[in-house]
């Protein structure tokens, strides 16, 4: 007789623990058996320091009432703490702001003093953001112009956006939470077409080249 499939495998990684649940069970079943392995699992590390886990749920939907309790079972050993907690299905809203975050909005305009233009997604800008003028996006922001005004990009918390000009002369940006003014608002600028960025060594935001954030993206892609 062929052995029961385990409904829930434990990986080691170097960095933790990597949880995947079976999707075709009940969450019932689900749920008696995380609690079994997690007990049994807890004699090997009851004397490690805190463990990271990551849990992968495959194409298992998981309302919060189901997450929270997965949270729950998983804190409930001391030597544990959840990392993620992730999922190949989403909710209809869920899909609806990912569009929203991938979508790319083109304008061909000016953005004056107490002007404010505000998007979904990433938007790219052809003509200039004024001194008073704002351009605001959850993406990035493309600016085909001088950018003399402020500019936030991922303003719903993403500090992995940029801010690209023709022209970087800001009186303000911000990406994310993330805020930097020009040092030098009087300067005339490099004329050169620049981008800027969060720089997670320092916490703050850094201007480069443009050839630069293609370089990055170029490594990112190698390592991925």
């Amino acid at each position: 007789m062929a052995n029961k499939q385990p409904l829930v495998t434990i990986k080691g990684k170097k960095d933790g623990l990597i949880l995947s649940l079976d999707d075709r069970c009940s969450f019932e079943q689900l749920i008696a058996e995380l609690k079994t392995k997690l007990s049994v699992q807890g004699t090997y590390y009851h004397d490690d320091p805190l463990i990271s886990v990551k849990v992968e749920a495959g194409n298992r939907y998981l309302t919060e009432e189901d997450r929270k309790e997965i949270h729950k079972i998983i804190r409930e050993e001391k030597q544990l703490f959840v990392a993620e907690i992730s999922s190949n299905v989403f909710t209809a809203e869920q899909v609806e702001e990912k569009v929203k975050q991938q979508q790319l909005t083109t304008l061909t305009q000016y953005i004056r003093s107490g002007q404010e233009v505000r998007v979904d997604g990433d938007i790219l800008l052809i003509g200039d953001v004024n001194p008073g003028g704002k351009i605001i996006a959850t993406g990035n922001i493309y600016v085909m112009g001088a950018l003399r005004g402020i500019a936030h990009a991922g303003y719903s918390g993403q500090d992995d956006k940029v801010i690209t000009a023709s022209l970087m002369k800001p009186s303000q940006l911000m990406i994310a939470d993330v805020i930097s003014r020009d040092p030098d608002p009087n300067g005339e600028g490099t004329h050169v077409m620049e981008f800027a960025y969060v720089d997670h060594n320092t916490g703050t935001i850094s201007v480069d080249r443009l050839q630069s954030l293609f370089r990055r993206s170029l490594e990112s892609t190698k390592r991925s």
